[in-house]
């Protein structure tokens, strides 16, 4: 049976690879994966450009069509595929292409707690690699800002703990909410 791919997305310090991780351990069924892409980004050895940087388009488009194309392979297999990454709409093709491809469930949920929380989270995270800039955290919070998800895929978690948060995704997840494409 095919498995299906859930996008856990938006700025640094919204909660992505806390939720995203949780959301695979609980997943339903007997396979599941997390793809966590800062992970992706540190493969590269030569050539590599801090993704928030305009320059990095190119390396940051080659990384997601990798990414689309894994999570598309292990769907197929039969995984619940749980991918956290910086993904807006501004990378929705090679998604929707992998999973139109592989005709895959393809779903998309944009944690969006408030500015000033996105901010306070981030800053405060310790573990290594983590973005902690606040400038560069408020510029990715407004890129979600100007480039909005579809409405009903952008879920505020301003004041919700992780476990409320799970919970509540993990069951809209069940009614079928946050379809994409």
């Amino acid at each position: 049976m095919t498995g299906r791919i859930v996008i856990v997305s938006g700025p640094p310090g919204a909660g992505k690879s806390t939720i995203a991780r949780r959301l695979a351990e609980g997943a339903p069924g007997e396979l599941a994966a997390h793809l966590h892409t800062d992970d992706v980004y540190t493969y590269v050895r030569k050539g590599f450009i801090a993704p928030w940087l305009p320059q990095a388009l190119a390396q940051n488009i080659t990384v997601m069509n990798a990414l689309a194309a894994s999570a598309a392979a292990l769907a197929v297999g039969g995984y619940e595929v749980v991918v956290d990454g910086i993904i807006g709409p501004w990378f929705f093709d090679p998604w929707l292409s992998a999973a139109n491809a592989h005709a895959v469930d393809l779903r998309y949920i944009a944690l969006a707690p408030d500015e000033a929380t996105t901010v306070a989270r981030a800053t405060a995270r310790t573990a290594p690699g983590a973005m902690t800039d606040a400038a560069v955290v408020r510029t990715m919070w407004g890129q979600f800002q100007k480039y909005a998800p579809p409405a009903g895929n952008a879920v505020d978690t301003t004041g919700a703990g992780v476990d409320e948060t799970v919970a509540m995704l993990t069951a809209a997840l069940a009614e079928g909410r946050f379809r994409l494409g």
